[in-house]
């Protein structure tokens, strides 16, 4: 019952309150605070309220956790700070050569030279889940993201809304503008249990793992079944701005991440428990050790354990890559593993050349999935393997994504039985395999042979790279075989007539192959470098190549005569740099350029890209090196969406101005900032004149 003396707008805080700390209380902290049933009373009273004033809703009360009407997809946005994947270590001497390399870059950052021996480091267990990207203005969530490529994701805001142990505000009493929380969001093995047996009661498929389920329940278009799923949520990850500082009653911001994880933890997100802080190498190897028994009892599916330096300016000095941080590891524990009958070896010829050695066997249940071949890398495994016909071998899934032969039960092997080997020819095109010396892979080298063709035919057509619909595997074996296509350039001279008497091809579908055909030749240059398959050269170096040097012609020059250069650009080593140089060398790869460019395919960056590009570096440095402070409220914008635009154009946002301010923006109801500013002859800036600013 509503107390005659509060009015309705403080009730409902009241409630919202209540209804929050008790949430949190019962899911984060596991140790509930009121009685289901006096839940229950104040949610509808809440409830009440907001039927009867829908002004009274606001994006943080419970009862906006499930959303109404499905969504009808979901949209790309960027994410404020790239949110990167981890490299991989799948041994403890892995993990030893990632903390020896990390201490030698540590070292010369810091100039510490030999004296820096241990680097303390924290041991969180690996969640098998999936990645969010949460962010939060003012202390309320405003916007939750997958992780897509790292640089983008989808925004499942009103999905992530429903995970009882994300909350909508946070518990500050002063929180900072922005803030950025990264972490996992998983299924409970039991829950996934409950989830199978109902899917199967109404004969669906089920899940193969936790984090398939998890990931399927992500991207419900309807928020209402991603909460009748009950997933969980474990941050790791904490972004502020960065002269943010802590007023009274807060916790101080931290400073490393032992602390990262309780402040996160102090302000109202569920931390794993089962983090510690881990004095050197060897404490790091105990704490996986420990885990690798432990974690069969614990409630959720993990599959190792990371590991990440402490100090966060060290951290910092550490870097990135293009794809992970250098001072964080996955050390991944071994996997699932079955036996098998081993009924034969075959080789796959990869879109380089390399000939990859695959064993078929009796179909076996491995991490959830049905297996039937998997990978024995080279012909040195091989050999090792000692691989016989009608072997029993062992079957295990590396990273648990791609099976691999772990090992052969040779007390089982049947009487006279024979030994297998690798061909000495190519099984698609028959020519003589080449090893070169000292390298571990065999390859064709026949630029002619099928396989490799295909490879490069299937390349050029992703979705990464030309992008080519209705171009897939089946029809390009058809042309391969049939000898109408012998390189990618051939694909520009397909006519619609011919692709239309092709097996599963009508008139309609040709005409508009060859229309896609024909607008792929003005994809954006990075696709086109992309797309011609140089080995080593992602999606993600193929950008930063393709900003760098706007023309095939530039790149080839550069990386023919002085290689070095190219390892300036950012995320780009040796290794890529002696690939381009071997790649543009190759005469077969010059005359595929020339007969690229023939057909009317740019190799370059158009006008419109090196304006875009030009026109964003000028963005992001427009303000570089400016000092902004933000006081009173803007007509239009908010103070974060302000504080977004002058950190996107390079400025620098401070909550304190100085002789060093360069601009005070000020709105209604300014205070004491603007008195500063004035006194210290700061030059203050309307909303008009700060937009200004990115106009000119």
């Amino acid at each position: 019952m509503t107390p005659t003396s509060k009015t309705a707008l403080d009730r409902a805080a009241e409630l919202r309150h209540l209804l929050n700390k008790a949430a949190h209380a019962y899911y984060v902290l596991d140790k509930p605070q009121i009685e289901d049933a006096v839940y229950d009373r104040l949610y509808r009273e809440l409830l009440e309220l907001e039927a009867a004033d829908s002004s009274l809703i606001t994006i943080d009360s419970p009862t906006q956790r499930i959303g109404g009407a499905p969504s009808k997809g979901f949209a790309s946005v960027q994410h404020r700070i790239p949110l990167l994947s981890l490299d991989n270590a799948f041994n403890l001497d892995e993990l030893t050569s990632w903390y020896t390399r990390l201490l030698k870059l540590i070292s010369n950052e810091t100039k510490l030279g030999s004296a820096q021996t241990d680097l303390p480091m924290v041991g969180e267990l690996k969640i098998d889940g999936n990645a969010l990207a949460l962010s939060y203005e003012d202390g309320l969530l405003m916007r939750a993201a997958t992780r897509g490529d790292g640089s983008d994701g989808e925004e499942i805001t009103a999905n992530v809304r429903t995970i009882s142990s994300i909350p909508l505000r946070l518990q500050l009493n002063n929180p900072p503008a922005w803030l950025e929380v990264r972490g996992e969001a998983f299924i409970p093995n039991s829950t996934f249990k409950a989830i199978n047996i109902d899917r199967e009661i109404n004969g669906e498929m089920n899940f193969a793992n936790p984090r398939n389920a998890c990931a399927g329940t992500l991207r419900q278009l309807n928020p209402q079944v991603v909460a009748s799923r009950g997933l969980d949520f474990f941050a790791y990850t904490l972004h502020l701005p960065g002269d943010w500082q802590a007023e009274t009653n807060d916790p101080p911001r931290p400073i490393d991440h032992w602390q990262t994880l309780q402040w996160l933890e102090s302000i109202g997100f569920k931390v794993n428990p089962n983090a510690a802080l881990l004095a050197d190498l060897p404490a790091v190897k105990s704490f996986f050790e420990l885990w690798d028994e432990g974690r069969r009892q614990l409630p959720y599916a993990t599959d190792g354990v990371v590991v990440k330096l402490n100090d966060l300016q060290l951290q910092e000095a550490a870097g990135f890559t293009q794809k992970a941080p250098r001072w964080a590891i996955a050390l991944k524990y071994a996997a699932e593993e079955a036996p098998s009958k081993l009924l034969r070896l075959t080789c796959q010829v990869g879109r380089t050349g390399a000939i990859t050695p695959v064993a078929e066997f009796e179909a076996i249940s491995l991490a959830g999935t049905s297996v039937s071949r998997a990978t024995v890398h080279n012909a040195d495994r091989v050999a090792e393997l000692d691989l016989h016909s009608g072997d029993t071998i062992v079957v295990r899934k590396a990273g648990e994504i791609i099976p691999e032969v772990v090992r052969v039960l040779r007390e089982l092997r049947p009487a006279a039985t024979q030994k297998l080997e690798l061909p000495n020819t190519c099984p698609e095109c028959s020519s003589e395999l080449v090893r070169e010396e000292g390298e571990a892979v065999t390859r064709c080298v026949n630029n002619s042979c099928p396989a490799i063709l295909r490879g490069t035919l299937r390349h050029w057509v992703s979705k990464g790279a030309l992008d080519i619909d209705g171009l897939g595997s089946k029809l390009i074996e058809q042309l391969v075989d049939r000898g109408l296509l012998k390189s990618v350039a051939d694909l520009y001279g397909l006519e619609a007539n011919l692709l239309a008497s092709m097996d599963r091809m009508g008139k309609k579908s040709a005409e508009n192959l060859v229309t896609a055909l024909s607008e792929s030749k003005s994809k954006p240059w990075h696709k086109q470098l992309y797309g011609l398959g140089i080995h080593h050269v992602g999606e993600v170096s193929a950008k930063a190549l393709a900003k760098a040097f706007p023309s095939a012609a530039t790149l080839a020059q550069i990386a023919c005569e002085s290689p070095a250069q190219i390892t300036t650009v950012f995320g780009i080593g040796d290794e890529i740099a002696q690939s381009l140089q071997q790649w543009f060398s190759t005469q077969a790869n010059q005359q595929l350029l020339a007969q690229l460019k023939q057909l009317g395919i740019s190799l370059s960056a158009s006008e419109n890209e090196l304006i875009n590009a030009s026109s964003e570096d000028e963005k992001t440095n427009r303000l570089k090196g400016q000092t902004f402070v933000l006081t009173g409220a803007l007509p239009t914008l908010s103070r974060s969406e302000a504080q977004a635009l002058i950190e996107a154009a390079g400025g620098r946002v401070s909550s304190s101005v100085s002789k060093k301010t360069t601009y005070v923006v000020a709105g209604a109801e300014a205070g004491s900032k603007l008195n500063k500013a004035e006194n210290l002859g700061v030059k203050v800036l309307n909303e008009e004149e700060l937009r200004g600013l990115f106009a000119n």
